[in-house]
C-alpha cells in the first residue's frame, strides 16, 4: 500500500526532485523525486539543455507550499523515495510537468508493474507527454534550450553592471549575510556567484574547517539568521541591486524581496547588525538599514539583548573653544568656566606614526584652528571613552559652529579620516554614514591627506634665542605697525611665545607698560597672588588666537616689548582692567600707552578688582604725590628752575653699594606700623606657624624671621641656594638684606600683609651732586660717617630728581629742625660729606645736575671740597687724587 505524507517544499533541485521540510520541524528533510519521469539536470560543468527551465516551472509551482506526497517506491541503496504528489490546488504532479513538456516519462517505466493503477497513470502520463510534443511545448520545442551559466564574477566587466538591477534567484543560503545567487542577465547567460547582502553582517552558521575537518560551532543566532533568510528567500524570484565587489572579489547586493529588502528585515529583527564598510556603496539608503537597526536595539531583541541605549539627544551645550590641541581633539569651556577635552567623534587627524599622514599634521590642526578658536559652538556628546593605558577618560561629540558640522568639514576636506568603529561601538557620530561618504569623497578628489603630497613645513626661527638675534630682528619688527601673528603660548599674564608667519619668526613677547603678577610654573608650585588668574585669562583671551603686535623694544633677555592686540583690541588694557596686571609708568609713558592703562587701572580700583581687592584710597593720594614728582623729573635734562620737594623721612638702611634705603613718614609709615602690629601677632599664633609648601623662588613675596631681634617682617626673595637651603631676601619695608634658611621663612598670602594692601615702604635714593670713593678703606669711613649723621634721626629730604626708571631718587639730606624753606644747602648732610673729606663732586655731572638751578649748590660744593682738599682731611690725606 502506498504511503502518503505531507511536508513544505524547502527548494527544487531539478525538475523533478523536490527537497522537502517536515511541517512539524523545519530543520527535517527527505528528498523525492518524482516517478516514472526525468528531466534535464543542472550541473556544476554546465546545464544541460532546458534544466534551468524545467527546474523553474516545478520551483514556481511548488516552493514554499505544502504538498501531498505518495511514496510508490524507494531505492534501497539511496533511500530516495519516488512517487506522486498534490497541491493544495488540485495541480498534480508529475502530470502538469509532463504536460507543459518539461518533463519526459521514461521508457522503462511500467515494464515490471503490474498494478492498474500505475499502469493508468503510465498511460495518462504518455498521451500528455505526446500532446506536448505535438504542440512544441518545454523540452520539445525547436529552440535550443542551452543557458551559459559563468559561476566567476571576473569574467563579467562589474563596471557594466553596477548600479543596475537585474533579477535573480537564490539558489542557497549560506548564512544570513550570504547567499549563492543566480543572476539573469539575459535569457541566454546567468551568473551564478557568492553574493554578500549589503549594507548588513550576519553572525556566522555551523560550518566545517576544510583543513582540519572540525566543525566549527555557529555564532549565536547564527543558525536562526539563515534560516530567516531560507524561509523568505531561498529560490524565490527577487531583484538584485548590484552595489559593489568586496576585498575578497565577492559580489555586494541589496536583495529585494517583494516585500523589501531582505537587510531591512534581517536589522528589524535583531538577526543582523549594520555593516560600516557598505556606508559609502548604499549611501542614502544606509540610513533605512540604521533605522531598523536602532528599532531592534531599542528593544533588545536578538544580538542587542544587552544594548545600553543612550540618554536620547545626548547632552548638547554651548561652549567656546579654547584650544586646539590637535586636528581630532579640542578643548572647550563652559558657560561655568569648567574646561573639557572632547574628541570630535568618528573622526581621526593624521598620524604621527603613519607615514602617509604624519606631513600633514600641522596644517590640519591649522585648519581647526582657524575655524574654532575662540569661537561659540555647539557641542553634542555622542559618547564617552573610559580612561586606558596612555589616555585620559575623555568625551567624543559632534561639533557645530553656527550651524556647520564640523567633524564633517575635516572629513570633506581631507584632514580627518572617519573611524572603523566595533560592531559593539555605539559612541559614534549620528551622521557617521554621511562621514563614510564625505571620505570616499575627498578620496576621489584627492583633498588634504589623499593628495599624497603635503605642503613643505612651516618652520619658524626663535628670533628671541639670544640678544643678538633680537636685535636684528627689532629693525624689521620696530618699523611696522600692526604686524600679524598668532599666539602659540602663554607663559604668563603678560609673557607670551608669538609666532609671526610672514616673517618666519617666533619671539617671545612681553607686554609694554604692565607688570602682571607670576603664575606658578608647574602644579602644586605657589606663585605670585593672582598670578594664575591673570595666566588664565591670558589663555582665555589669547591662546592660539590670531594677533596683531606692535614691537618697541627689547629686554635684557631677548624678549620683545610691545602691544598685543587680539580682535583689535589691547590685551594690556584688558589685563589692566580686570585688576590682574599694574601699571609700569615709565615703560607704559615709553610705549605711548600710559593714558590708557592708567585709566584702566582706576577702573580696576575703584571696582576693587583682583590685585585691588584691598586697595586702600587714603593710600594712593600719597602715591599720587610721588608719582607727580616722578613726573616733572621723568625727562633728565638741564633745568634753570626746580620746583621744591622736602619730605620727611628716615634712612632704615645703606647698602654694600652707598644707596639708602629710606621711608617717607607719612601715611604709609602710620600704616606699616598698625600692619606690622597685627603682622607680629599674626606669626605669634602657632596656628600660623606653617613652613613654605614649595621651595622659594627669585622674586616671591615671603614672611622672614630676622636673625638680629627673631621678629617676622615683610621680605622678597633675591636669590636661592637650593643645595643649603637658604635664600638671600630683601626686606622691602627697611631695605637691608641677608641670607636665611628656608625654615625661617613662610608664605606671605594673606590678603591683609600684601604688597596690594600696602606696597614696600623701603624706597632707594641716593646723595645729591656727590661722588663716594671707589677705594675700600675710605668708603667704608664715608658709609659710617653717613650712618651717624642718619642713624635713628628724622631727616628733611629735599627730592633734587627722581629716576622712575631706575626707581632711584637723588636727595638732599637735612637735619629735622631745617623746615622746607628755611633750609640751605650750607646746611646740608651731603655739603657735610665734602666737607670732611669723605666725598667728592663728581667731575661728569647728570644731565639734570647741568641747570642753573644746579650752579649755587655746586659753588658751594666745590668751595668746601677745596677746604678739604687743603687740610688734607678723608680722601686728600695724601693729596688731590683727582690730578692722575
Amino acid at each position: 500500500m502506498a504511503k502518503q505524507f505531507f511536508a513544505n517544499v524547502k527548494l527544487v533541485q531539478s525538475g523533478d526532485t523536490l527537497i522537502l521540510a517536515s511541517l512539524n520541524n523545519p530543520n527535517a528533510e527527505r528528498t523525492f523525486s518524482l516517478a516514472f519521469v526525468t528531466g534535464p539536470h543542472l550541473r556544476r560543468e554546465g546545464d544541460e539543455p532546458f534544466a534551468f527551465q524545467s527546474r523553474d516551472y516545478l520551483r514556481s509551482l511548488t516552493v514554499g507550499k505544502p504538498i501531498q506526497c505518495t511514496v510508490l517506491y524507494t531505492i534501497p541503496s539511496s533511500g530516495r523515495e519516488y512517487g506522486h504528489a498534490q497541491l493544495k490546488d488540485g495541480t498534480q504532479l508529475p502530470d502538469e510537468l509532463v504536460k507543459a513538456g518539461w518533463l519526459k516519462v521514461r521508457e522503462d517505466a511500467g515494464r515490471k508493474e503490474e498494478s492498474e493503477d500505475v499502469l493508468s497513470r503510465l498511460e495518462t502520463l504518455r498521451n500528455l507527454e505526446s500532446q506536448a510534443k505535438s504542440e512544441g511545448k518545454g523540452l520539445w520545442a525547436s529552440t535550443n534550450g542551452t543557458i551559459e551559466v559563468q559561476n566567476d564574477i571576473g569574467s563579467v566587466d562589474f563596471n557594466q553592471w553596477k548600479g543596475k538591477t537585474v533579477d535573480g534567484l537564490v539558489e542557497r543560503v549560506l548564512s544570513g549575510d550570504r547567499c549563492l545567487v543566480r543572476l539573469k542577465l539575459s535569457d541566454k547567460s546567468h551568473l551564478q556567484v557568492m553574493v554578500l547582502v549589503a549594507g548588513i553582517r550576519a553572525p556566522s552558521t555551523e560550518r566545517v574547517n576544510q583543513s582540519t575537518g572540525q566543525t566549527q560551532a555557529a555564532e549565536e543566532f547564527g543558525n536562526e539568521a539563515r534560516q530567516f533568510v531560507e524561509q523568505r528567500l531561498l529560490q524565490r524570484d527577487i531583484k538584485v541591486e548590484l552595489v559593489g565587489i568586496s576585498q575578497q572579489g565577492q559580489l555586494i547586493a541589496s536583495l529585494i524581496h517583494p516585500r523589501g529588502s531582505i537587510a531591512e528585515f534581517l536589522l528589524a529583527d535583531g538577526l543582523a547588525r549594520c555593516n560600516d564598510f557598505h556606508s559609502t556603496l548604499l549611501g542614502a539608503k544606509m540610513a533605512t538599514l540604521r533605522a531598523a537597526e536602532k528599532t531592534a536595539q531599542a528593544s533588545k531583541l536578538r544580538l542587542h539583548k544587552d544594548h545600553v541605549a543612550k540618554t536620547a539627544g545626548g547632552s548638547a551645550s554651548d561652549m567656546t573653544v579654547s584650544k586646539v590641541m590637535s586636528a581630532d581633539t579640542i578643548f572647550v569651556r563652559t558657560k561655568t568656566g569648567e574646561e573639557k577635552r572632547i574628541s570630535l567623534s568618528s573622526v581621526r587627524g593624521p598620524r604621527a606614526g603613519e607615514p602617509s599622514e604624519a606631513p600633514f599634521r600641522d596644517e590640519a590642526k591649522e585648519y581647526l584652528r582657524r575655524k574654532l578658536i575662540g569661537k561659540h559652538v555647539k557641542v553634542s556628546v555622542d559618547g564617552s571613552k573610559p580612561a586606558t593605558e596612555g589616555f585620559d577618560a575623555r568625551d567624543v561629540a559632534t561639533v557645530t559652529e553656527k550651524g556647520k558640522n564640523i567633524n564633517l568639514a575635516l572629513v570633506q576636506d581631507g584632514w580627518c579620516t572617519v573611524i572603523r568603529h566595533r560592531k559593539d561601538d555605539t559612541d559614534r557620530a549620528s551622521n557617521y554614514d554621511e562621514l563614510l561618504a564625505a571620505q570616499e569623497e575627498a578620496r576621489e578628489q584627492k583633498k588634504g591627506i589623499w593628495s599624497g603630497k603635503a605642503s613643505k613645513a612651516k618652520t619658524y626661527t626663535d628670533a628671541s634665542e639670544s640678544v643678538q638675534k633680537a636685535k636684528i630682528q627689532l629693525s624689521t619688527l620696530s618699523r611696522q605697525k600692526k604686524v600679524p601673528g598668532i599666539v602659540d603660548f602663554c607663559k604668563g599674564g603678560s609673557r607670551f611665545t608669538i609666532l609671526i608667519p610672514r616673517e618666519g619668526v617666533k619671539i617671545t613677547m612681553v607686554l609694554a607698560g604692565v607688570r602682571a603678577p607670576k603664575a606658578p610654573r608647574s602644579a602644586g608650585e605657589k606663585g605670585e597672588p593672582f598670578g594664575q588668574e591673570a595666566l588664565d585669562l591670558a589663555n582665555r583671551r589669547c591662546n592660539q588666537r590670531d594677533c596683531e603686535i606692535d614691537v618697541h623694544d627689547i629686554d635684557k633677555v631677548g624678549g620683545f616689548i610691545g602691544d598685543l592686540y587680539i580682535s583689535r583690541e589691547s590685551f594690556a588694557k584688558i589685563l589692566v582692567e580686570e585688576g590682574l596686571a599694574q601699571v609700569h609708568q615709565y615703560s607704559a609713558e615709553k610705549a605711548g600707552n600710559a593714558a590708557e592703562l592708567l585709566e584702566a587701572e582706576r577702573k580696576a580700583k575703584e571696582g576693587r578688582r583682583g590685585l585691588w581687592h584691598s586697595w586702600d584710597p587714603s593710600q594712593e593720594e600719597h602715591d599720587d604725590e610721588e608719582a607727580a614728582s616722578a613726573e616733572t623729573s621723568t625727562e633728565p635734562e638741564a633745568s634753570d628752575k626746580k620746583a621744591s620737594d622736602y619730605r620727611e623721612i628716615v634712612v632704615t638702611n645703606i647698602d654694600s653699594n652707598g644707596r639708602l634705603k629710606i621711608q617717607e613718614i607719612g601715611k604709609g609709615t602710620s600704616a606699616l606700623e598698625i600692619m606690622m602690629n597685627e603682622f607680629k601677632k599674626f606669626h605669634l599664633d602657632s596656628k600660623n606657624a606653617k613652613p613654605l609648601g614649595n621651595p622659594p623662588k627669585a622674586g616671591e613675596y615671603v614672611a622672614a624671621k630676622f636673625s638680629a631681634d627673631g621678629q617676622w617682617y615683610r621680605a622678597r626673595v633675591r636669590s636661592n641656594d637650593r643645595n643649603a637651603k637658604v635664600s638671600e631676601v630683601v626686606y622691602i619695608d627697611y631695605g637691608n638684606s641677608e641670607q636665611l634658611p628656608w625654615a625661617s621663612l613662610r608664605a606671605l598670602d594673606q590678603p591683609e600683609f600684601a604688597v596690594q594692601k600696602l606696597r614696600g615702604q623701603a624706597t632707594d635714593a641716593v646723595l645729591s651732586f656727590i661722588q663716594l670713593p671707589t677705594a675700600t678703606d675710605y668708603f667704608r669711613d664715608a658709609t659710617d660717617f653717613i650712618a651717624d649723621a642718619t642713624d635713628g634721626r628724622t631727616l628733611v629730604a629735599s627730592f633734587d630728581f627722581v629716576d622712575a626708571k631706575e626707581g632711584l631718587s637723588y636727595i638732599t639730606l637735612f637735619d629735622e629742625s631745617s623746615s622746607g624753606s628755611s633750609a640751605t644747602f650750607a646746611d646740608s648732610v651731603n655739603k657735610d660729606i665734602v666737607a670732611n673729606g669723605y666725598a667728592m663732586v663728581p667731575r661728569k655731572l647728570k644731565a639734570w645736575e647741568r641747570g642753573r638751578a644746579s650752579e649755587e649748590v655746586l659753588k658751594k660744593l666745590r668751595e668746601v671740597e677745596a677746604e678739604a682738599k687743603a687740610d688734607r682731611r678723608g680722601i686728600w690725606q695724601y693729596g688731590d687724587i683727582t690730578e692722575d
